[in-house]
């Protein structure tokens, strides 16, 4: 699976929308407005609806996205800044196009489900992608276990723990959808059908991305860490030499000194200053950094 994403990022990695959350989130507060202005014209003309779709109106399979996760203007801003801090991170993880691929196969998933939902029972299940953007909580918990979240903006949580409430979240509407209590009617019925048709493809995604990919030890902030170090070095290996009218290719941006008045001298640039700057031992780690 991981050698799978790996040539099709090679492949149309080019084609990715790079800060993809940023423009989500967009949509998302675009349709909390719309949701203000006109409740209706959403269901109306915008959701996932797979008769819709099948008569022609396939913007569908795209607009259902910009429904908002609340219609709580507190919780929103809340829950816009938690998904947008939640899909930077996996984007700087991943890269825009594993994140993209995560996401747009979730939309796609939902859209399957949906449609053959529809082909198989006759129903119309009103899917939205609230179980989508719960999954992403599932998979930052995987890529970071230990980051702690204040609950209450007071009680320090570690992610790890909040990520089994959320599996609590996919579990019950599974369970409630069968329940004669709430499947036996017809109209609810379809309802909690249509909470664990989303629960479940959007767990399926989670799955399918983390379980397929045996090594996620690439993706760990550590060995990012180190990777970008590597990349550094690289970069500055590749450099290309300097020659100064002296004859010397190296000189401390301080003293002036190259390696022809000392040949013992050791000389590194610098990666917090701004251009190529080196310098010698002696005034490496102490010098001011150029801005």
């Amino acid at each position: 699976m991981d050698n799978w994403l790996s040539k099709l990022e090679r492949k149309f990695g080019r084609y990715a929308v790079p800060n993809l959350m940023y423009y989500i989130i967009i949509l998302y507060a675009a349709g909390f407005v719309l949701d203000i202005v006109n409740p209706e014209f959403y269901y109306r003309y915008l959701s996932l609806n797979a008769q819709a779709v099948l008569h022609g109106q396939l913007w569908r399979i795209v607009t259902f996205i910009i429904q908002p996760p609340s219609d709580s203007l507190v919780f929103i801003v809340f829950a816009l800044y938690l998904y947008y801090m939640i899909g930077q991170h996996l984007e700087q993880a991943w890269g825009a196009f594993r994140f993209n691929l995560y996401f747009f196969s979730g939309m796609l998933f939902h859209v399957i489900a949906a449609l053959l939902a529809y082909a198989v029972t006759g129903l119309i299940l009103p899917m939205s992608i609230w179980y989508l953007n719960m999954s992403l909580f599932f998979a930052f918990a995987a890529l970071y276990p230990d980051v702690q979240f204040l609950v209450f903006f007071m009680i320090p949580v570690k992610v790890k723990y909040l990520a089994l409430i959320d599996a609590l979240y996919f579990i019950y509407p599974v369970v409630q959808a069968f329940l004669p209590a709430y499947g036996g009617n017809a109209y609810l019925g379809i309802y909690y059908k249509a909470n664990a048709m989303e629960a479940v493809v959007s767990l399926l995604n989670f799955l399918i991305f983390f379980l397929g990919s045996r090594n996620m030890r690439p993706y760990s902030p550590k060995q990012r860490k180190r990777k970008r170090e590597f990349q550094q070095n690289i970069k500055r290996a590749q450099r290309p030499v300097q020659m100064y009218a002296n004859g010397a290719r190296h000189m401390c941006a301080i003293c002036k000194r190259t390696e022809l008045d000392d040949p013992n001298l050791e000389f590194r640039y610098c990666s917090k200053c701004n251009g190529n700057y080196e310098y010698c031992q002696d005034h490496l780690f102490t010098h001011t950094h150029v801005k």
